[in-house]
């Protein structure tokens, strides 16, 4: 009876892998690619590398830190993505702001694209009242 529980609780967790799998956003979200923000007061620059397998990149800095995020494919009615970030992995750093962020660190965003594409603001929440940015869209430096 073991043997067949065990067989169950295998073929079970194979057959539900891909489900527990890494899942990025749409090919064409708008929130793929490499954004740039000038912090304001400061001379400092972080780079955000959203990838498609639900990943980041991101330098601050002499920060450099890795996360998941999860964002919905089309925006709420207000034209919000509510983004969600967890920190994988960081260098132990400060980044612009003096900041050391820890593995395990998450965070909820809410952003909002300029109709070009091209810009963005990350929100506290969605009324759009505590952002910060614009974040602008970076060519020519995928990797």
């Amino acid at each position: 009876m073991r043997i067949v529980a065990s067989l169950l609780l295998l073929s079970l967790s194979v057959a539900c892998a891909p489900a527990l799998a890494q899942k990025g956003p749409a090919a064409d979200h708008p929130i793929l690619g490499i954004w740039r923000l000038a912090v304001p007061d400061t001379n400092c620059l972080e780079t955000y590398r959203f990838r498609a397998d639900g990943t980041t990149l991101v330098t601050s800095a002499a920060e450099i830190s890795e996360s998941v995020y999860t964002i919905p494919n089309q925006p709420d009615r207000d034209g919000f993505y509510r983004l969600t970030d967890r920190v994988t992995k960081d260098n132990g750093k400060p980044d612009c702001s003096g900041n050391v962020m820890k593995p395990g660190a998450s965070v909820t965003h809410f952003v909002r694209f300029h109709p070009s594409g091209k810009l963005f603001l990350l929100c506290a929440d969605a009324s759009g009242e505590a952002c910060i940015g614009p974040f602008t869209r970076v060519r020519g430096e995928e990797i």
